[in-house]
């Protein structure tokens, strides 16, 4: 017993030399807010393991710059799959990674953070204590969770704590996150695990069943991003498409514009949208008014493809404006728990304990 009050003697003391932090702890990127300094780390959350030792290679940047290129002892892995821990320990370390780069120009010897961390609304108890146990175990004090589309709300300084409508899509890398947020409370939500990632399938798919050409998903993800729309646009837009050719074995080019992408990816953009739709019809009539003033709000990467706003005002007759840096929202919202812990606290994630690191 004496020994654990010690323990949390010296966390509290080491804990007032650490520098708090806020982390959207994506299943594509993980981006890290630091209290008073903003966003300073937005790296990819992969993981480079050497399967043979077990050994972490290399963690965000230089992992991701491992995927597809790694000899069969070698893996680039993403250990979060659709916005949950699918690998304990190997998110642990790269929690690790993230909170010690925090602090290496700093004087803790050992960081024990408070950290807030978002994560899907559509996640069980039991996720829920897996990315709080990975983040005490890495070295925080004490970790909170809230909801990725109340951090995006908070993140777009909608007015989250009034009595008034708002209503979130943030769209990501794993998971679609629809949420209509009032009086510091989400109303209406729906989690899909259908988004950024799974368009990439689909123009792999695409690409396979089109030209019986073969895409690495980064390949995929470049094409997207690079010519990805929901609309028809104005102006054609065209791009290489390289890979292997399923028949012959060998490289092949395919020059692909935006209207064949946008078919590829339509199955997925079309779900989001009727889930959308399914949303605003669950929404009570008061709030709803407030959202036609104030409009749907579009966040996360897969906010920025081209038309989606568009398409989605067309088919909801609602306004809909994609915030300013979409990519960043939920990382700013935790910052801004962070810095007003006391009065946000309502706006955390319910879990079922309370865990302390000693």
């Amino acid at each position: 017993m004496r020994f654990a009050l010690c323990e949390l003697m010296f966390s509290r003391i080491f804990g007032k030399f650490s520098k708090d932090i806020g982390i959207d702890l994506g299943t594509a990127n993980t981006l890290v807010y630091v209290e008073k300094k903003g966003i300073v780390i937005n790296e990819p959350s992969v993981v480079a393991v050497n399967q043979k030792t077990g050994q972490i290679l290399a963690i965000g940047a230089e992992a991701r710059k491992m995927v597809g290129k790694t000899p069969s002892h070698i893996v680039a892995t993403r250990p979060l799959v659709d916005g949950v821990v699918s690998d304990f320990e190997v998110t642990e370390q790269m929690l690790r990674y993230f909170i010690e780069k925090v602090h290496k120009e700093s004087f803790a010897l050992m960081p024990r953070p408070q950290v807030v961390i978002g994560i899907p609304s559509g996640v069980t108890e039991v996720e829920k204590r897996a990315v709080v146990d990975a983040a005490v175990s890495a070295g925080a004090r004490r970790a909170y969770l809230v909801d990725e589309p109340m951090a995006a709300a908070i993140g777009a300084r909608l007015p989250v704590q009034e009595a008034s409508g708002n209503m979130v899509v943030d769209i990501g890398g794993g998971t679609t996150e629809i949420a209509v947020i009032s009086l510091g409370g989400v109303v209406v939500c729906r989690s899909l695990r259908i988004a950024g990632d799974e368009m990439n399938e689909d123009i792999v798919r695409y690409a396979r069943d089109e030209f019986n050409l073969l895409l690495g998903i980064k390949t995929a993800e470049d094409i997207k991003i690079a010519i990805g729309s929901a609309y028809e646009m104005d102006e054609e837009l065209e791009m290489p498409m390289r890979g292997r050719d399923l028949v012959t074995g060998l490289p092949k080019e395919v020059i692909v514009n935006d209207s064949q992408i946008r078919e590829a990816i339509f199955r997925s953009i079309k779900i989001i949208v009727n889930n959308i739709k399914s949303t605003i019809e669950e929404t009570p009539p008061e709030l709803l008014s407030d959202i036609m003033q104030r409009g749907v709000i579009l966040a996360g990467g897969g906010g920025l493809i081209r038309g989606l706003d568009k398409l989605i005002s067309e088919q909801t007759d609602m306004p809909v404006r994609v915030m300013d840096d979409p990519l960043t929202a939920v990382a700013r919202g935790t910052g801004i728990i962070l810095e007003h812990l006391d009065e946000l606290k309502g706006v955390l994630a319910e879990t079922q304990y309370d865990k302390v690191s000693f």
